[in-house]
């Protein structure tokens, strides 16, 4: 059953909530020196659910997923060379990793990494980027995770 969105103390509650934690991501990734640190809001975004279950079952999907995208990326990216092949190959066998381990959800996450580190131009080396992106993701859910926990919704308080 699909409920009305209705504006009243839970769209605020719940819109607070979000905001603080998106906030609170993108400023430790910030004092972390990230220089892509708006990933880490974003993800914090992404993975805040309405419940604690659904919250770490994407929060695993995604970090999983991150981090073979970033070992992917790592391996078959080139320093100031954006290769089709090398992301091509990249999707292609984390697509066949993420099947063998049934790791659907995590193959999309792998993909994104993948697309990020390869597929813009950086000016440092692929594994730097791989690893902050790995970290700026960490970031994102650990702070949507904690602030899950420790802020729950209430029954019918998402947006």
């Amino acid at each position: 059953m699909i409920v009305p969105f209705r504006f009243g103390w839970p769209a605020v509650a719940s819109s607070i909530r979000t905001a603080v934690a998106a906030t609170a991501s993108f400023l430790i990734a910030r004092l972390a020196g990230l220089s892509e640190a708006y990933w880490a809001p974003i993800i914090t975004l992404v993975i805040m659910q309405s419940t604690l279950q659904a919250t770490v079952k994407i929060s695993g999907e995604r970090f999983i997923g991150t981090i073979l995208g970033a070992v992917a990326a790592g391996l078959l990216a080139r320093p100031s060379q954006q290769a089709w092949w090398s992301f091509a190959l990249g999707v292609f066998v984390l697509g066949l990793i993420c099947a063998l381990f049934r790791l659907q959800n995590s193959y999309r996450f792998a993909g994104i990494t993948l697309a990020i580190v390869i597929l813009i131009p950086h000016s440092i080396s692929p594994w730097i980027v791989a690893l902050h992106r790995a970290i700026e993701v960490t970031i994102g859910i650990v702070v949507g995770l904690v602030m899950t926990v420790l802020w729950r919704e209430q029954e019918g308080e998402t947006l």
